[in-house]
């Protein structure tokens, strides 16, 4: 086989291995999820379309995710691992730090605001969400869902001079012991997505991910630029 002949196969080899190995890396990137998307975080009083437990049936969840819920002042965003605390919509009967109020409604507004809300997934397992308002009556009325999260690539590894932090709802939940979530250690600076589009257009998470990702497509560049010159 000629020389040049030999060269543009080997090169044709590493840009299909390069490649391979990109795709792979993306598959298990951080990701952001909109929860009910454009529909937003409301009970089915006010979006009759609502269906949070379908929309998340649909989706992949793994930690170092976010939910996204777009919502207003007029709805909480309530998280527990516990499954009694969700089943009766009460985020009051949360037992030890087993759940978390992320945003705290203000019922008696009279002109809500619209209210963003980021919650990263932080531990494994069945993961519970519902809004508490009203004695529990917008949960009741189907704002709420459950999702199970996979270890995926695991949290996002801490800033070397970081410190790190619990994340929250460390403990585990009722019920067996097979039933509960593992505890993690959140690092301190994974507490807001930064740079990342919703889960609409697929958008990897950036921040950390970033630089690597650059390095990643310089060096697919690199190799398409050597099978190029691999021909002259």
């Amino acid at each position: 086989m000629p020389y040049n002949m030999r060269s543009s196969s080997s090169c044709v080899s590493v840009l299909l291995i390069v490649s391979l190995m990109l795709l792979s890396l993306s598959a298990d990137a951080y990701k952001n999820h909109t929860v009910g998307e454009s529909t937003g975080w409301f009970d089915i009083q006010e979006k009759p379309s609502a269906n949070y437990q379908k929309w998340a049936d649909s989706k992949t969840f793994s930690l170092g995710d976010f939910l996204i819920f777009n919502t207003d002042s007029n709805h909480s965003v309530v998280q527990t691992y516990d499954f009694k605390t969700y089943k009766e919509c009460n985020y009051n009967n949360g037992e030890d730090n087993s759940t978390t109020e992320w945003s705290a409604a203000n019922p008696s507004a009279t002109s809500p605001v619209p209210v963003s809300v980021s919650v990263p997934l932080v531990k494994e397992g069945l993961n519970y969400f519902f809004s508490g308002n009203y004695d529990g009556e917008q949960c009741k009325f189907g704002q709420h869902f459950m999702i199970n999260v996979t270890h995926g690539q695991g949290l996002p590894s801490p800033d070397k001079d970081d410190e790190t932090a619990p994340g929250p709802g460390q403990a585990s939940q009722s019920g067996d012991d097979d039933e509960v979530a593992p505890d993690t250690i959140v690092p301190a600076n994974f507490d807001h997505p930064k740079d990342i589009e919703s889960d609409d257009d697929d958008s990897l998470v950036k921040g950390s991910k970033s630089s690597s990702s650059i390095t990643k497509y310089n060096l697919l560049c690199l190799v398409l630029l050597g099978f190029l010159a691999s021909f002259f």
